[in-house]
């Protein structure tokens, strides 16, 4: 074996262990949560967007106390289940429940790091 084709074949285990190792990182990160927990207040958008990796975005406005500015709380949804029950919920009050998921590599995961998992219609 000549010496570049050697070169050429741990270049090549090299680059086949980097996938190896970056897929098991994004396996671990999706399955394993940082955080579990629920939000609830108005659906104010829900969409599918994305060029290449079309992904459920959307947030809810959270109110405190009657008054008080807002805050909105963004999410993603990885199951077409949820999505479905987000669409017809839209403009409602909802309580959804969530796990966080830090440190998932790209955007084709969703681009945010709160995947909802429950949704229920709050009163």
């Amino acid at each position: 074996m000549t010496l570049s084709r050697r070169y050429t074949v741990r270049l090549i285990a090299l680059l086949a262990v980097a996938a190896l190792l970056l897929c098991a990182y994004t396996w671990i990160m999706l399955h394993l949560s940082y955080s579990e927990g629920q939000r609830a207040g108005f659906l104010q958008k829900f969409s599918r967007k994305g060029w290449i990796c079309k992904t459920w975005e959307g947030e809810i406005l959270l109110t405190s106390m009657p008054g008080a500015i807002p805050e909105r709380f963004e999410f993603s949804v990885r199951d077409d289940g949820v999505a479905g029950q987000l669409m017809a919920a839209t403009g409602k009050r909802v309580v959804l429940g969530y796990e966080q998921h830090r440190g998932v590599p790209g955007a084709c995961f969703g681009e945010s790091e709160y995947f909802i998992t429950t949704v229920t219609a709050a009163p």
